[in-house]
């Protein structure tokens, strides 16, 4: 009786290891849950970073993408998701922020609980992620903007910016990178006659285009790094009937710049793609979850179509060039933001 009551607890002892080998086995198995935590929900911008995680998701095949923000943009809504978020332990958290310093003593709360946390679009001050993913920055996005209207007008004519305001830090780096790109000798048959400023209002914007036209016979372009801007130039070219005559670019929402581009009064614009940075930001976190790399300055992570990112010093990286707006794609993503 003895020897069967042992046998019998043996056996027991021996399903109760294989039971919870069976079950670390599974939890090994299972996908990484990444939450892409947005600033608020019914948002077709951030809806279109959801897109861009699931896509890297899948590519990684290793990966949960899920997709959370609070109703209303404030960091208390944030705040709570993510305590949320750090009793269900999951994997790992990209947070497009509704306040840079609010919400570091809870991201630090969840990175002590083994969870890696990164920032994207709007940032959270350095301490309270690992990585902050920044689309793009003023030289790439200068430089581009000379690219896309040379491109347009052949390489030759005068050239005049609709800017914002004359006190604008990030128009005035992307404008001194603009001067800067000038100065290569493909673009000796091309001049930037004057840089205006139509101080955000669509109104004062539109007259400087107006104005710009009038004032230079030449003119064969105008940039405008601005959506108001960009939106007043065109309209000022439309009712000029200088379609064609005068080329546009510059950075603009694709909701409010579909007809301009469809009717060939803007050929091609730029501005960040939000799927990019949600696929960026997943391919970022599970780089970090499975140790590939620290998040250390100089760590370079594979991002799939995005090619290397590099991480930069304080953990900041760059995504890359603006993506380019034409009538191929306008439609697509005029629907989302």
């Amino acid at each position: 009786m003895k020897k069967i009551l042992l046998l019998l607890l043996v056996l027991m002892v021996s399903a109760t290891f294989t039971f919870a080998g069976g079950q670390k086995d599974a939890e090994e198995d299972a996908p990484l849950k990444i939450v892409l935590l947005v600033k608020s929900l019914g948002n077709g911008f951030f809806e279109a970073v959801a897109d861009g995680g699931v896509e890297a998701a899948k590519e990684l095949g290793n990966v949960e993408s899920i997709y959370m923000g609070p109703s209303a943009s404030t960091a208390e809504g944030q705040i709570e998701i993510i305590e949320t978020l750090i009793a269900q332990q999951v994997d790992g958290i990209a947070i497009s922020a509704n306040d840079r310093d609010a919400l570091i003593p809870v991201t630090k709360k969840a990175m002590k609980a083994g969870i890696k946390v990164m920032s994207f679009d709007s940032g959270i001050a350095l301490g309270g992620r690992i990585v902050d993913l920044v689309p793009s920055v003023e030289e790439l996005i200068g430089r581009q903007q000379v690219q896309l209207i040379a491109e347009l007008t052949d390489y030759k004519g005068q050239i005049g910016i609709v800017s914002a305001t004359s006190q604008a830090t990030n128009q005035n780096a992307w404008i001194d990178w603009m001067y800067e790109e000038f100065k290569d000798a493909k673009y000796k048959d091309m001049e930037l006659v004057e840089v205006v400023y139509g101080d955000d209002a669509s109104d004062k914007s539109y007259r400087e285009a107006v104005a710009l036209m009038q004032k230079y016979p030449g003119l064969t372009g105008i940039i405008s790094p601005t959506t108001i801007g960009i939106l007043a130039s065109a309209k000022a070219i439309e009712d000029e009937s200088m379609q064609g005559k005068v080329q546009l670019t510059g950075l603009g929402l694709p909701s409010e710049m579909q007809h301009y581009i469809e009717n060939g009064t803007c050929v091609q614009m730029a501005l960040w793609n939000p799927i990019d940075l949600g696929y960026t930001s997943t391919m970022i976190l599970e780089a970090l979850i499975t140790g590939k790399v620290a998040g250390n300055e100089g760590d370079k992570i594979n991002a799939g179509r995005m090619g290397m990112i590099e991480i930069g010093k304080d953990g900041n990286a760059v995504m890359g060039t603006p993506f380019v707006f034409n009538k191929d794609n306008i439609a697509k993503f005029a629907a989302m933001f």
